[in-house]
């Protein structure tokens, strides 16, 4: 029998809509959904993957409990009853003997993750952690500090700009395929796009202006913008005007910073940097300054991205077509969202997060992602309590989370760590209970609700049954749940009666999902008026260039630059970034990406090389303070010299992964665990590394 589903991918956190054709229960084709725009029938290289992750038999298919040493790989195949019953009889030890705030998840935020919090809102614990403050915490923070959202509250119409620049954005290669579709019909139509990265990457070959910038010195070359848009009066007075708070303290700041203060610090020249002000504000409103995707890759982040947030608000790209906007949810319509697990009664939480969010010591990062990196310390420390339990969810920290030797300290000092997964992950290989979770081809999932100009639902269907004997995430918690005494939380049998209660009061069912794949709360784009009607959620009800909620907490609006280092003689600067073919630690195993790309290369400049006496494809060892390993050089001259790059997520650890173990070198091995102590996000490029031939 042949049948079409449409669904939604889940090879990356994005989440494109999909068509997929079965036959006979065997997926046979999948497709961008034809229905959606941006996405009409296109999809990237991960997505097409999808079918080749089905059917690996390097998948696990089974429950799995340790047997050996953690980290040897020695297991004993288990039941699914087995394997519930020992992490709950462990479970209930540790919160017996520590409290329930002596567990903590992790998981990479997705559609069931209102069924993770509602687990550990069950036991009593505060530590949820979510992936987001590894990739873009001060992103987060930059923009609630200004405009009182999350930038998950916040879009970028790529369609209708008329210039785009990208800090590092790899957008053509960390692919979203709206996004890069809409950007295309953007440029066909004659829009410009500016690309600043240390490194060449297939983005900066499309861009009409690319700035090979010194590494970490984005913020300098944006403070000098500024400069010249305030003192040439080239920045949208009446919007500025109206609704920005702290312009003429930003206005003092910035005078010392000249485009040729700049050039010292950047390497770009003080006279392109005054033109690309010029004629960029020769575009505006229809502008945009990409505030980033993955905003973690220096100390000062929180600033960095704030000062990408002010150019937009002086080019009053703000709820506008063509630049920013804040996503509508369906209240702005009449209509009421998907209903969430987490929004029941739960008994209160009086313990802080272990991580200190939310608290003096750290007050500014979003407690509803948490900081994952202070993790591996909380738990050595024992600071501010004992953390005695990790439930990590399709969440690796020891490939995610720099400084993996540090971290694979921190998780011997637990009693218990379960693995939810579908891969052979690094953590799973060092866990003590693996439960298989199924592919996203083989489970109904939660409700997408897709907050926007136009607010959306979606629904991710079950294509094809279960290959193994795998079981839905959601029903794998709720199941343990039930062993622990808080099953009441979880008021489903399947993940059809899930959905069910949460489309109950939307005045949608499961049938209206299934002409197109999704549901729409109404007919065109909303956007406030911009004379008089942004609901900015700040105190002042302003953009807060001077931030309340910065200085309250007692940081400065803004502090003065501090020249970033060059790296010491004979070092580089470590970088890492994506191409299109992988996502982050989990696809270098897919039988069809790893034959595409089954190893990371280190980007090393062609006059470095040589010096050291490098030349291409030779191998060459990368050592920093926290590890070393062997990785073959690339030599080119399309990278900065004071930078080596790597690809993210190669060196896995896991044996059973047989295509991706032992290919390529770990980022997470060589980098430090320090970080952004204000916005939160992961210092990823503080690290330095000495490069010698192997």
């Amino acid at each position: 029998m042949e049948q079409e589903v449409y669904s939604l991918c889940f090879m990356c956190s994005v989440r494109c809509p999909i068509k997929v054709q079965a036959k006979d229960g065997q997926v046979r084709w999948i497709e961008g959904n034809p229905h959606v725009a941006g996405m009409e029938g296109s999809l990237c290289p991960r997505g097409a993957a999808g079918i080749s992750l089905l059917y690996d038999q390097q998948r696990v298919q089974t429950p799995l409990i340790r047997v050996g040493n953690r980290g040897e790989g020695q297991w004993r195949k288990a039941t699914w009853d087995e394997a519930l019953d020992y992490v709950a009889e462990k479970l209930q030890k540790v919160i017996e003997t520590y409290g329930g705030h002596s567990v903590a998840l992790g998981e990479r935020t997705q559609l069931a993750t209102h069924v993770s919090k509602t687990f550990m809102k069950a036991i009593g614990s505060p530590n949820h952690f979510t992936h987001d403050a590894l990739c873009k915490g001060s992103v987060n923070t930059a923009c609630r500090s200004l405009f009182g959202y999350t930038d998950g509250q916040m879009g970028i119409d790529y369609k209708n700009t008329k210039h785009i620049v990208l800090y590092g954005r790899n957008l053509f290669e960390a692919i979203s395929v709206k996004e890069v579709n809409n950007l295309l019909k953007a440029m066909e139509g004659g829009a410009k796009m500016t690309y600043i990265d240390p490194r060449v990457t297939v983005t900066a070959t499309k861009a009409q202006r690319y700035w090979m910038v010194r590494p970490g010195t984005d913020l300098a070359l944006n403070y000098a913008l500024i400069h010249v848009i305030i003192k040439e009066r080239l920045y949208d007075v009446a919007f500025v005007n109206r609704w920005v708070l702290g312009f003429s303290d930003l206005q003092e700041f910035v005078e010392p910073y000249t485009p040729e203060w700049a050039e010292t610090e950047t390497g770009i020249p003080a006279g392109e940097i005054v033109a690309l002000a010029r004629e960029i504000s020769q575009d505006k409103p229809s502008v945009i300054f990409h505030y980033g995707y993955r905003g973690a890759h220096h100390v000062n982040e929180i600033h960095m991205r704030r000062s990408i947030l002010m150019l937009n608000s002086l080019m009053g790209s703000v709820e506008t077509k063509g630049g920013i906007f804040f996503k509508k949810g369906p209240g702005e319509v009449g209509g009421k969202p998907a209903a969430k697990l987490a929004s029941q009664q739960f008994p209160k939480i009086t313990v802080p997060r272990c991580d200190k969010v939310g608290t003096p010591d750290f007050p500014l990062p979003d407690p509803n992602h948490g900081t994952i990196q202070v993790l591996p310390f909380a738990i050595l420390n024992e600071d501010p309590y004992p953390v005695k339990a990790l439930i990590a969810y399709r969440l690796d920290p020891l490939m995610s989370i720099a400084q993996s030797a540090l971290t694979k300290q921190a998780l011997e000092k637990l009693d218990l760590i379960v693995a939810i997964d579908i891969n052979y992950s690094d953590i799973a290989w060092y866990a003590d209970v693996i439960l298989p979770e199924s592919t996203y081809l083989e489970r109904t999932d939660c409700i997408q609700q897709a907050n926007g100009l136009n607010p959306q639902m979606f629904l991710r269907k079950q294509v094809v049954p279960p290959r193994y004997d795998t079981r839905e995430g959601a029903m794998i918690l709720k199941q343990i749940g039930e062993r622990i005494g808080i099953g009441h939380f979880f008021p489903y049998n399947s993940m059809e009666e899930l959905v069910d209660w949460q489309l109950a009061d939307t005045g949608f069912s499961q049938a209206d999902f299934a002409a197109k794949g999704f549901v729409a709360y109404g007919k065109g784009p909303i956007f406030w008026d911009r004379a008089d009607g942004l609901k900015l959620k700040t105190p002042s009800g302003k953009i807060e260039f001077r931030s309340s909620l910065l200085e309250d907490a007692g940081f400065e609006s803004f502090p003065a630059y501090s020249p970033m280092p060059s790296p010491p003689e004979n070092q580089f600067r470590l970088i890492t970034g994506r191409l299109a073919l992988h996502t982050h630690v989990s696809t270098q195993n897919n039988p069809y990406l790893n034959e595409l790309c089954p190893e990371n290369v280190a980007w090393i400049n062609t006059q470095r090389a040589t010096a050291l006496g490098i030349k291409n494809n030779d191998e060459i060892e990368i050592a920093s303070k926290c590890g070393s390993g062997r990785v073959k050089a690339f030599v080119t001259d399309l990278i900065h010299p004071e930078a080596l790059f790597i690809l993210h997520g190669f060196g896995h650890e896991a044996k059973r992964a047989a295509r991706a173990y032992n290919r390529g070198i770990s980022d997470s091995l060589l980098q430090e665990n320090i970080y952004d102590k204000v916005g939160g996000s992961p210092a990823y490029h503080e690290t330095f590394v000495t490069v010698k031939a192997a």
